[in-house]
């Protein structure tokens, strides 16, 4: 072998070796999830709980209608779909940023005829030919060395924001089907406060109409007829108002299914439905189970990389470009092999003076990363006490709920015995009144509190977020997320 060539390989096996032992130098810093005070239990532990985190929960409530409207929500909700999209988008960017760490091959191509002045040396023309043909086909490559992992740490960064993308969907879900059915309970709630009042001002119009009888007939006061008619006309003035709020209702749960304003189909009374268990998790892992956590996280990685990537920059950066073809001035002649044509360059770009640009980068990175770090602490803090809000509230509203059914129970035998006082001349209408204008408002106040509590267990699954949430996806009918390699990124294709 001539010395030449000897030589030729050893320095570029000592160029390989320096490369492989530079490409061990990146400025990249593992992500160790930070240290959180995660307390033993939630402040509030209910007693009765059930493993139901990962069940499609909203099946308990036992209304086949619900159920049918979530899953329509599901599959034509405008949120969703933008966020589908979104997670989409994530993943092209990282497809993008990782492909700087790979060698890009293209192609060009390229034909010209040129005609130029005719040229004189010493008043005898120059004999070329004109005009010029040139004709070249090429392929070029070019490759970033990425020695300090400034391309690793971009792709590093978007791989987390696509992560924490995809964590913004799944919330998209979460918070969807919980709103279609607190929606649809509190829809059921105004049907039955609707129920309760027009059943209420058709009992009360009876009893103008047999009080107006009897002062015709002189056997009652026109008092009493006056109490009896505005009792009437306030039960009335309530319906138009609960009348509104149902249609309010109904068009907000026509948006959530993807649809035009229009009616909402009906199903099982409210006083039918059943509330879902609570279900047993522990406060370690709300971590893994909420999206918005995860989601925080994710930012937090992607925020952690990105300090790794602005450090980079103060290292010079080593590209390699080069090309292999033909040239030729005929272009039948162009693929001929004494026409070829080949050309490589290796090119060192390095800092000297910036004059703050790369450490003010580099200073935006770590500031970025520690608020990225707040707002995670904060996000975990917020959904503890999400959950133990959740919990105490569905505690507190089954006891008010049952002490309001003994509240109307009460009040409503208050109203019979004060009716069949007032019959037998023992009391003043008076007393009727008192006892209906306690006993009504009692009542609508009953509806509510039944609404609130079934809403209340749908508050705590979606506080404590959960596998269930997977079931839901199913729904949509949406891909699942790209398969990670080893390295932990996407596939290229």
């Amino acid at each position: 072998m001539p010395l030449h060539n000897i030589k030729r390989r050893r320095s570029a096996l000592s160029m390989m070796a320096v490369l492989m032992v530079l490409s061990g130098c990146t400025l990249n810093t593992d992500y160790q999830r930070p240290d959180l005070e995660i307390p033993a239990a939630y402040r509030y532990d209910s007693k009765a709980v059930a493993a139901t985190a990962n069940t499609v929960w909203w099946e308990q409530y036992g209304d086949p209608v619900l159920d049918d409207l979530i899953a329509s929500a599901l599959a034509n909700n405008y949120n969703v779909q933008i966020a589908a999209a979104n997670v989409e988008q994530a993943i092209g960017i990282v497809t993008q940023t990782r492909s700087g760490l790979f060698p890009q091959v293209g192609y060009t191509a390229s034909g010209e005829k040129v005609r130029s002045a005719n040229i004189e040396l010493n008043g005898a023309p120059i004999d070329f030919p004109n005009p010029r043909e040139t004709y070249q086909a090429l392929l070029s490559a070019s490759w970033e060395l990425d020695l300090w992992g400034r391309i690793q740490s971009l792709s590093e960064a978007t791989q987390a924001n696509m992560l924490a993308t995809e964590e913004a969907r799944r919330g998209v879900i979460l918070t969807l089907v919980s709103s279609v059915a607190t929606s649809y309970i509190t829809l059921r709630g105004l049907d039955k406060q609707l129920a309760i009042n027009q059943r209420t001002l058709i009992t009360y119009g009876e009893s103008a109409r047999l009080y107006e009888l009897q002062f015709k007939y002189g056997q009652t006061s026109q008092m009493t007829v006056a109490q009896t008619q505005s009792q009437y006309e306030v039960a009335a003035a309530q319906i138009p108002q609960i009348e509104s709020q149902i249609y309010q209702q109904e068009n907000i749960l026509s948006v959530l299914l993807g649809r035009n304003p229009g009616p909402i189909p009906r199903g099982k009374p409210i006083a039918q439905l059943s509330s879902p268990a609570v279900p047993s998790e522990l406060p370690s892992e709300l971590l893994e189970r909420r999206p918005d956590l995860v989601q925080a996280e994710q930012l937090l990685i992607a925020a952690n990389a990105q300090i790794g990537a602005a450090k980079a920059l103060y290292f010079p950066t080593i590209s390699l470009t080069g090309a292999y073809g033909s040239t030729s001035p005929s272009l039948s002649d162009l693929f001929k092999g004494s026409n070829k044509a080949w050309n490589y360059t290796g090119q060192i770009v390095g800092p000297i003076f910036t004059f703050g640009s790369v450490s003010g980068q580099v200073a935006q990175a770590e500031a970025s990363q520690q608020a990225a770090l707040a707002n995670y602490k904060l996000a975990v803090q917020s959904a503890f006490a999400d959950v133990d809000n959740a919990l105490v509230a569905n505690l507190k509203l089954g006891e008010q709920l049952a002490a309001q059914e003994r509240l109307v129970a009460a009040l409503a035998d208050y109203e019979r015995l004060a009716k069949l006082q007032y019959d037998a001349g023992y009391v003043p209408y008076s007393t009727v009144l008192q006892a209906q204008q306690t006993l009504f408002p009692s009542e609508l106040t009953l509806a509510a509190l039944r609404a609130s509590a079934l809403n209340s267990s749908a508050d705590i699954y979606k506080a404590m977020g959960g596998g269930w949430i997977d079931e839901a996806d199913m729904l949509v009918g949406r891909p699942p997320p790209p398969v990670e390699d080893a390295d932990g990124m996407p596939p290229l294709f």
